[in-house]
């Protein structure tokens, strides 16, 4: 499935912008309504005991949110009442409520309230060396594939690289993926 289309529904602990909230059917339309129908192209939603785990997203950028009640998925207009508590947990969560804010008021996702992680390029480079490796592929035939093309004077310090790539495709594959949703620094 290509990446645009796989819309993961990460868990909360893992997922520091998570939205907490319960939805509250609202039959009468106000500003404050959402209109699940509107949100359907975006939304995909699982349920447990916990509740209804829901994202929006677009393939590139994604909203989370976590309702103990209600639902988005039931089609029914309602009003989010969000669950924030604390000052060190609340940051991360602006970013996402802005952006759930313009959605619903624009139908569509503001570029400029998801900001492109300057990582990305570097790890899917990663994945990719990873599933070469997985694959059976040399270092040298990874460069080979990477850097078609490259003379013998940048062969060692491409290796090099591919070498640092596939220490860091071990420690994501060993568990440290789950700290790719944390912001650069924490």
């Amino acid at each position: 499935m290509a990446a645009p289309d796989a819309r993961i529904i990460w868990h909360a602990d893992m997922d520091p912008g998570a939205l907490a909230a319960i939805a509250v059917a609202s039959y009468r339309l106000t500003a404050d309504t959402i209109d699940p129908a509107k949100l359907q192209p975006w939304l995909i939603s699982v349920t447990d005991d916990e509740g209804e785990h829901a994202v929006l997203s677009d393939g590139w950028r994604r909203i989370r949110i976590d309702l103990a009640e209600g639902s988005l998925a039931a089609g029914v207009p309602v009003i989010l009442h969000y669950r924030l508590s604390g000052i060190d947990s609340i940051p991360p969560m602006l970013g996402p409520l802005r952006g759930l804010i313009h959605l619903v008021r624009h139908g569509a996702f503001a570029r400029t309230l998801f900001p492109i992680d300057a990582r990305i390029e570097r790890h899917l480079l990663v994945l990719r060396v990873h599933d070469a490796r997985v694959a059976g592929a040399s270092q040298r035939e990874i460069v080979e594939t990477f850097y078609p093309g490259c003379n013998s004077d940048r062969a060692d310090s491409l290796r090099s690289r591919v070498r640092r790539m596939m220490r860091e495709a071990r420690r994501m594959a060993d568990g440290g993926w789950r700290f790719l949703m944390r912001p650069q620094g924490r």
